[in-house]
């Protein structure tokens, strides 16, 4: 009977162990993210991207593209998520099908995290090189210490080639030219990984060999957990410990007399990012109510606006979550951006004609999308703080743009 226990208990471990390599293997492809996901009020009051421009829809590997555009911090940030005190400007991609070249912000060179003031609004570039062939999902993203990433509108990048063709050559501060895509692969990587998990099987093999599970718990119940482990155990496991600690001693050894010249990593936090200069908007703007129509998936609000320009102006576009609605018949987006985010025709008003310097206008603007459901934006009336956020870009006859915030509660309606 204990050697039909002994053998049931290290099927079941082999079986196990076999089942938790496997998933280790098993790596699923990922196209997209979880955007949809996040959040409403994390999307809405938080970091606004707008003037967005991919420069490529199709690439070669090793072909670099870049991500431009502007971001405002809004200046209702929310109070459960941590201020952008320390922020890194990020690319939401699935794993690493590009790599980052170079990223600005405010025409400077940012590896490493900022400081971001709320209400500002900054420039920002990133540059990206192609690596994995493949149709990929490709988001601006700010990483917030505290609040998690912030992912902006993303937009379908088509990779063409062959990865195995990928190089990354850089010279170091010693004047040699390596490949980081290939560099110390198969000496280093491949060895260490390979060494230490041939070490660990070693260790679950000398406990693989003795009685397993149901025996041992036979053993702690009846009082006799003692006996479990012997001085043989000990002496095995005293040399386990000690051969580690051994090995991790002479490799780092060797790697400090292999490589004198090194830099630590940069973890500083720049501050001072210069800002976009925006001229003060001669428009203003009060919400006087706001509410969302559940069956209609539709945002109505009342908005009381003021011209104190020398120009007349319309209302053309709302931006609230990296997802603009427009009124046609003011303006027509070519930039290119997502079509899934555009809603060209989702903006109306109770009166879109041009307001007149010195006019103050109460207006209903009505924007209605099915992308209010399909970005899970409407679970926004769910949320204890039940408030709305965006931007409202107003246009002159010129074409000239001016940006106003607005920030107020939204009511839901279910009728």
């Amino acid at each position: 009977m204990k050697i039909i226990k002994d053998k049931v208990a290290k099927l079941s471990f082999v079986a196990l162990l076999l089942s938790l390599s496997a998933a280790m293997f098993y790596t699923p492809t990922a196209s997209a993210h979880g955007e949809k996901s996040q959040a409403a009020f994390m999307r809405m009051r938080t970091i606004h991207w707008y003037d967005l421009h991919w420069s490529k829809d199709e690439v070669n590997v090793n072909e670099t593209m870049t991500l431009d555009g502007k971001f405002h911090v809004f200046a209702g940030w929310p109070e459960t998520v941590d201020k952008p005190e320390v922020s890194f400007l990020n690319i939401g991609i699935p794993g690493p099908v590009f790599i980052r070249a170079g990223s600005w912000v405010g025409g400077q060179l940012v590896p490493r995290s900022i400081s971001l003031e709320l209400g500002s609004t900054y420039q920002f570039k990133v540059l990206l090189k192609a690596r994995r062939p493949g149709d990929w999902h490709v988001h601006s993203m700010m990483n917030v210490q505290g609040g998690g990433p912030i992912i902006g509108p993303g937009k379908w990048v088509t990779i063409h080639g062959s990865m195995g063709s990928f190089v990354n050559p850089i010279t170091t501060l010693t004047g040699e030219t390596i490949d980081l895509e290939t560099y110390a692969l198969v000496d280093t990587i491949y060895f260490w990984h390979g060494f230490w998990y041939l070490f660990g099987l070693a260790w679950l093999g000398y406990w693989v060999k003795k009685p397993q599970f149901i025996v041992r718990h036979i053993a702690v119940e009846s009082g006799k957990a003692d006996s479990l482990i012997t001085p043989t155990d000990k002496k095995v496991g005293i040399g386990f410990m000690v051969g580690t600690i051994a090995i991790v001693a002479m490799s780092m050894s060797a790697t400090n007399e292999k490589y004198p010249v090194t830099t630590p990593l940069q973890a500083g936090l720049i501050r001072g990012i210069p800002q976009l200069e925006i001229p003060e908007p001669t428009v203003s703007v009060k919400v006087e109510d706001a509410s969302y129509r559940v069956p209609g998936r539709a945002m109505q609000m009342t908005l009381t606006i003021t011209n104190n320009g020398d120009s007349p102006v319309r209302l053309g576009e709302f931006n609230t979550a990296s997802v603009r609605f427009l009124d046609a018949d003011v303006y027509e987006d070519d930039t290119g951006y997502p079509d899934d985010l555009l809603a060209e025709n989702g903006m109306t008003q109770s009166d879109n004609s041009p307001i007149a310097p010195g006019e103050t206008r109460t207006i209903e603007v009505t924007c209605s999308d099915a992308a209010w459901e399909v970005y899970r934006l409407a679970d926004l009336v769910y949320d204890p703080d039940s408030r709305f956020a965006g931007l409202l870009f107003f246009f002159d006859e010129s074409g000239n743009r001016q940006m106003v915030t607005v920030d107020a509660p939204l009511i839901p309606v279910f009728i």
